[in-house]
């Protein structure tokens, strides 16, 4: 049957082999030396045999206790990094969070944002997926990711929300297409031309179908991709035009036949918003990670 070791006595047995002195033991460990000598007494029975040569002025390690004296300091070390490292993670420096975040925040920012963070915080892991904004505010609210990055298109949810970024919708077009040769264009003359769009369940989509409904429009969408990279490719093989962030586009115009118009409607600038389920009960790995993402956890707008 394994031998159950008390800490305590381990600590204060390493203590009278470093001052070869229960006297000297007593004193620094402030404890009556009455009380270390009955403790390495009773721990000398429990492991059936002697640790110390009791000599008048002083004790030696038996060679049982030389044995004893390594196994009882590797165990302090293991228990030193055991308490550095729960502290890591009570202090916010250690764990993982789960983040679920739709393509404008992968495509646009989180990368660096995450990259930054990971470099600060090396001991944190970083489980993303990639959603619709809809699908991030059940994942968050159902407790299946701890934040959550989606547009700020769709309604706030019943959840604590703050500014993540703001960004700007562009057009894309072919490189010598002859829309908005004279500067921005309006969506209204964007919506008489053959559409590239994204897929149903696209929070971005639903938006240019809702500001269409709203002016009367109808949206010529001919072909319905999954991501921005797919909008890019049909674009540039003159399938239709599109709309997309800024950051989607602008770091491709020098490799690609394609060309960035501004949006003269004032809803081209939008929001990306960050939630939790509640600040007050975040984890410390969590709430430093919202900190990292949204400042001191400004109020939404």
């Amino acid at each position: 049957m394994r031998k159950k070791f008390d800490l305590v006595t381990l600590e204060l047995f390493v203590a009278v082999a470093t001052f070869k002195s229960i006297a000297q033991a007593a004193a620094s460990e402030n404890i009556a030396a009455s009380a270390i000598s009955k403790r390495i007494s009773d721990f000398e029975t429990q492991v059936g045999t002697a640790l110390f040569y009791r000599q008048q002025k002083g004790v030696e390690l038996t060679p049982a206790g030389e044995e004893m004296l390594r196994h009882a300091k590797d165990l302090q070390r293991l228990l030193d990094r055991i308490d550095n490292h729960m502290g890591d993670f009570a202090a916010g420096l250690r764990g993982t969070v789960r983040i679920a975040a739709n393509t404008s925040a992968i495509t646009q920012f989180l990368p660096e944002d995450l990259a930054l963070f990971v470099r600060e915080h090396p001991d944190m892991r970083i489980d993303l997926t990639e959603q619709t904004s809809d699908d991030i505010v059940a994942a968050v609210r159902d407790g299946i990711a701890d934040v959550g990055i989606f547009s700020g298109l769709i309604p706030d949810p019943e959840l604590d929300v703050f500014v993540y970024r703001r960004d700007t919708l562009v057009v894309v077009t072919p490189q010598d297409h002859a829309l908005g040769r004279d500067g921005p264009v309006a969506f209204s003359e964007f919506s008489n031309h053959d559409l590239v769009g994204l897929q149903k369940g696209s929070s971005l989509q639903a938006f240019l179908e809702k500001r269409a409904a709203e002016q009367g429009l109808e949206l010529k969408t001919r072909v319905e991709v999954l991501s921005f990279d797919g909008v890019r490719r049909m674009v540039e093989a003159r399938l239709g035009i599109a709309i997309l962030p800024l950051g989607a586009v602008e770091p491709y115009l020098s490799s690609a036949n394609l060309r960035m118009i501004p949006v003269s409607d004032s809803w081209s600038e939008r929001t990306l918003k960050v939630a939790v389920r509640d600040v007050a009960g975040l984890a410390k790995p969590i709430k430093t990670l919202l900190a990292h993402l949204a400042g001191e956890f400004s109020d939404a707008t």
